[in-house]
């Protein structure tokens, strides 16, 4: 998929497809939900995402907050001219996980010309709060990036 072509109305089977590799599908991140300013998704506990105990990795509670608030930002931005760049990741881990799934809601607080803020927080399967993470993407052209 030519991820330049993202947007509001791409479908969410299209976007979990295009999101098959690399650190996405390892952890099992699987997105359920989008709409403007709200990204929503899912990961079961599994060994690739745990720490040797058991227990969900801290790590990758961070990984999935940039995941959903890197794609609510492309999402939103016209990515034939700018490029979505995180830049800050935050995170207070206010539970844990042993077992189950573990599921994510990514809000825009902040959406300038650029920088956009997102607040995500990650719950279990009850509802109780895992951790709450804020994640600042940057909005850069295209044609001004340095390599």
């Amino acid at each position: 998929m030519n991820y330049t072509l993202l947007n509001l109305n791409t479908p969410v089977e299209l976007i979990n497809e295009a999101m098959q590799n690399g650190i996405v599908s390892s952890i099992g991140i699987k997105i359920t939900g989008v709409e403007y300013g709200l990204v929503e998704g899912f990961f079961i506990l599994s060994n690739k995402n745990c720490r040797p105990d058991g227990i969900l990795h801290g790590g990758t509670n961070l990984a999935f907050a940039e995941t959903l608030a890197g794609l609510g930002s492309m999402l939103i931005t016209d990515l034939q001219e700018y490029d979505v760049l995180g830049t800050h990741v935050s995170g207070s881990h206010t539970g844990m996980l042993k077992t189950g799934k573990a599921k994510g809601e990514a809000r825009i607080v902040h959406r300038g010309n650029k920088t956009h803020v997102w607040n995500v927080d990650v719950r279990n399967e009850e509802g109780r709060l895992i951790s709450t993470i804020h994640v600042t993407n940057m909005i850069v052209k295209r044609n001004g990036r340095t390599e």
